[in-house]
């Protein structure tokens, strides 16, 4: 009995739910979106509010590095701008053409066997196409996005966010997410691209997985060069269905034995 009972500790799974970023995680840097959408950054400082198109590129730089993204940067330094109106902007005029249904990757998250979230920056209608586009509509469990951690009562005038818009890589933005989707950190494996995102996720008690690098670095408790490498990395992730095959097995087992039993 104690020895099924070590067996069957052996077997839960490390992980209750997996959570995700979307851009450059889902599908790779090589898309050329993420240049895309900078531009349109650039050219809405332009365009909307009137900054110096010889300065915008720099301090977009800038505000991304200091801020999370550079709509909070923005937002922080004083530039008042209609939310929608910007990812209209920014996101509405990308070239979602550039992405092509994953079939290998919808494979691989249907066949998960534990909830899986998103978790990104960007706004729900940008989210939505990006999965419209990978045909990785229905994979996932639950979507946060901007407007679920803006929506927030941290959102506005929390002491604990840096700007009044919430995003990764704040640890605040985690924990509203975290809270949001009713996750426990330490039994929730983190998956992105961006290094500070998967340092700021570590902090709050996240394991994590550093997408589209080899590297190991400070945070990062696995790397993937690829998305497409998660069952050959973390083979772990599907033990779930190994744990319900015996305990399947082994309720088959005490059946038959009861059967056999009453007919003796």
């Amino acid at each position: 009995m104690e020895q099924r009972k070590i067996f069957q500790q052996d077997l839960l799974p490390k992980y209750e739910c997996l959570l995700f970023d979307v851009d450059d995680t889902l599908y790779p840097l090589s898309s050329g979106l993420l240049e895309e959408c900078t531009h349109n950054i650039i050219e809405y400082m332009v365009q909307r509010l009137g900054i110096d198109e010889k300065e915008a590129p720099g301090l977009n730089q800038f505000l991304y590095k200091s801020y999370g993204t550079s709509m909070a940067g923005l937002k922080a330094v004083g530039y008042d701008f209609d939310y929608d109106d910007y990812h209209s902007f920014v996101h509405g005029r990308l070239p979602y053409e550039k992405l092509h249904a994953d079939f290998h990757l919808r494979t691989l998250l249907l066949s998960l066997p534990v909830r899986k979230v998103i978790f990104s920056n960007a706004n729900k209608a940008h989210v939505a196409e990006v999965l419209k586009r990978l045909g990785l509509e229905g994979c996932f469990d639950e979507i946060i996005c901007f407007e679920t951690l803006n929506q927030s009562d941290y959102a506005s005038g929390s002491a604990f966010a840096p700007t009044s818009i919430l995003c990764k890589p704040q640890e605040i933005a985690f924990e509203v997410a975290l809270t949001k989707a009713d996750i426990n950190p330490r039994k929730t494996l983190f998956f992105d691209d961006s290094i500070r995102n998967i340092q700021a996720a570590k902090r709050v008690g996240l394991h994590t997985v550093w997408v589209g690098s080899s590297l190991h670095s400070e945070g990062v408790d696995f790397s993937l060069e690829s998305i497409h490498n998660l069952k050959e990395a973390l083979p772990e992730l599907w033990q779930r269905d190994d744990f319900d095959k015996s305990e399947n097995r082994n309720k088959n087992y005490r059946k038959m034995g009861v059967e056999t039993s009453v007919v003796a």
